[in-house]
């Protein structure tokens, strides 16, 4: 008897899979910038010249802390409803350029 060829193919470099994938959409871009502008005003205050005062003591390090533990954070792991729910489903699509295209099942004229 013969022997079976084997064919041995060369792996293709797949898209990672979706939970390491970050797709931000225009709803994050808005939390981050949120927490970039909490930043900006938490060094602004931090810079006034007061020793005893309560803006430079108390404000300024509650915004600097919420901005770079709270807010950025959340704007990058916060997702969309309809991706989320689209990518449940199995019917979500990116192209080479990030952009996220869900297919629907609705027949149009």
């Amino acid at each position: 008897m013969a022997k079976a060829k084997t064919n041995i193919r060369t792996k293709k470099s797949a898209a990672p899979p979706a939970y390491i994938r970050i797709s931000l959409t225009k709803k994050n871009y808005m939390i981050i910038g949120l927490g970039i502008i909490l930043i900006v005003i938490g060094y602004i205050l931090m810079a006034a010249n007061s020793v005893d005062g309560f803006l430079p003591t108390v404000v300024a390090p509650i915004l600097l802390v919420a901005g770079y533990c709270v807010v950025i954070p959340l704007g990058i792991l916060i997702k969309d409803k309809a991706i989320e729910e689209a990518a449940d489903s199995k019917s979500i699509s990116t192209d080479n350029g990030g952009n996220v295209a869900v297919k629907s099942n609705i027949k149009t004229n």
